[in-house]
């Protein structure tokens, strides 16, 4: 099976250099913040956003070494704090109380304070951003930042009224992961001087990727074997409609739809209605047809990377497409 650290080794050396800038960068006054910061720092997981980043940049240097510049690492630094800082105000806003296996933010120092950590790292992200000078990436990437909030509020109002479709489905999907993941990418390429192209390129590359990453993520919440960190059900629970339900409500009369939305509303106070859901989603095909969706979306990842030439860069983001598809957590 495809690692990441086979994805990252042609790039080690730059993502070491990308660690050494964020720790550089996110040091605060107050023993309280530091000690909250090191936290939300120390569990960013995978770091899916600055290995784009930077793989990018790799593969779209015009000269050898561009990708270790302190504009690359400004990039992956940018993407991956606003990533971070949607991470801990999205647990807040479920009340979670693990990420990844760990105690949460706002499990460990309570919610005002990690609203206001979230707060604080976007704040600082931006000022990092500012005084830079490197105004061109930061409205590239920061631009962002409001199709994630828009995505989160469409999934809650969705979730409220139960009126989920494929096509408000995939535009959460788009808003809330394959957007950032998809800027991601084009930042790395517009850091080390890509033509127009290229940079349109790796961002349909990226948001292609990212449209795949989150339905697998869906996929994993209905998915005995999956090791998320996270109880498994959580969608359930909260009400939301991924894509492996909806391809069972698409075939379903509007009586049997009926009855299954029922069901959900009992999720967020119900075992066992949340293992009924999950035994029939899998019986019915849900997580198939998910994963058939899944893989187009990989499939116009990989074609995308065809106009570039053969190199440990390219391999790694095509690895990194295969790693999507097969991963776990």
């Amino acid at each position: 099976m495809i690692t990441l650290d086979s994805i990252r080794k042609p790039v080690l050396r730059e993502l070491e250099a990308y660690d050494a800038f964020v720790e550089r960068q996110f040091t605060a006054d107050g023993e309280l913040l530091n000690e909250m910061l090191k936290e939300a720092l120390s569990s960013r997981g995978k770091g899916i956003r600055p290995l784009l980043v930077t793989l990018s940049a790799a593969m779209n240097a015009r000269t050898a070494g561009a990708a270790g510049g302190q504009r690359v690492s400004l990039a992956a630094m940018l993407v991956e704090m606003i990533h971070t800082a949607s991470l801990i105000h999205d647990d807040v806003i479920d009340e979670a109380d693990t990420r990844r296996g760990r105690p949460s933010i706002n499990a460990r120092w309570q919610s005002h304070k990690a609203v206001l950590l979230g707060d604080y790292i976007l704040a600082r992200n931006m000022a990092i951003g500012l005084e830079s000078g490197q105004f061109d990436l930061v409205s590239h990437i920061c631009g962002r930042m409001a199709s994630l909030c828009e995505g989160e509020i469409l999934q809650a109002d969705c979730a409220a009224r139960q009126n989920m479709t494929r096509r408000t489905y995939l535009d959460i999907i788009f808003k809330k992961t394959a957007s950032l993941l998809g800027v991601s990418a084009s930042a790395g390429a517009l850091a080390v001087g890509a033509t127009r192209d290229k940079v349109t390129t790796m961002r349909r590359f990226g948001e292609s990727l990212g449209m795949a990453f989150q339905i697998q993520d869906d996929i994993l919440d209905y998915t005995p074997s999956a090791q998320t960190g996270k109880p498994r059900g959580n969608d359930l629970r909260e009400g939301k409609i991924t894509l492996p339900l909806l391809e069972v409500l698409e075939k379903s009369s509007e009586e049997r739809r009926t009855e299954l939305l029922a069901m959900l509303k009992t999720c967020h106070e119900s075992e066992e209605a949340v293992q009924r859901m999950q035994q029939i989603v899998l019986d019915e095909g849900g997580l198939d047809a998910a994963a058939a969706t899944m893989h187009g979306y990989i499939a116009k990842a990989v074609q995308m990377l065809s106009e570039y030439d053969d190199s440990p860069y390219r391999t790694s983001l095509v690895h990194l497409c295969s790693f999507i598809i097969e991963r776990n957590q």
